[in-house]
């Protein structure tokens, strides 16, 4: 996502700001995903699979971002799938990045909380509420 334009000779200055904000941000989240689904394992609770899959469309859609988002070179604003595709792909890539980047950002928030969901505890069932409920014993001015 953010250093893979320098392997492609389009690497410029836009890149030394979405290394500390864009990727920075996007390897943390995915390191606190990866450590609620540690938690939840730990505590004997299976991940399901929708963190899975927001993992994947994530990263799908990080691998999208990367590959449309623009830096300044010496042929302007080109991003790598304007690189292989021409200007008009240039263009269509530079009006698509942000909504993959959003959407990464976002699919992996919402795996950060379907994994801590994974690990809670279960609500107790109704049967234990009223359970608890008799075993009370009744206020004095009740």
């Amino acid at each position: 996502m953010t250093l893979g334009r320098w392997l492609f000779g389009i690497g410029g200055p836009l890149t030394y700001w979405y290394v500390p904000t864009i990727g920075v941000g996007y390897v943390w989240l995915q390191w606190w995903t990866a450590r609620r689904m540690t938690l939840a394992h730990r505590k004997g609770r299976r991940t399901r699979p929708r963190v899975f899959v927001t993992l994947i469309l994530s990263w799908a859609n990080a691998i999208a971002f990367g590959l449309t988002v623009p830096d300044l070179s010496t042929q302007g604003l080109v991003s790598l799938a304007g690189l292989w595709g021409g200007p008009v792909w240039n263009e269509m890539s530079i009006a698509l990045c942000n909504p993959f980047g959003i959407l990464a950002f976002a699919l992996t928030i919402a795996s950060v909380a379907f994994a801590a969901v994974d690990g809670r505890e279960p609500r107790p069932s109704e049967d234990d509420i009223d359970d608890a409920r008799r075993s009370m014993v009744e206020h004095p001015l009740a």
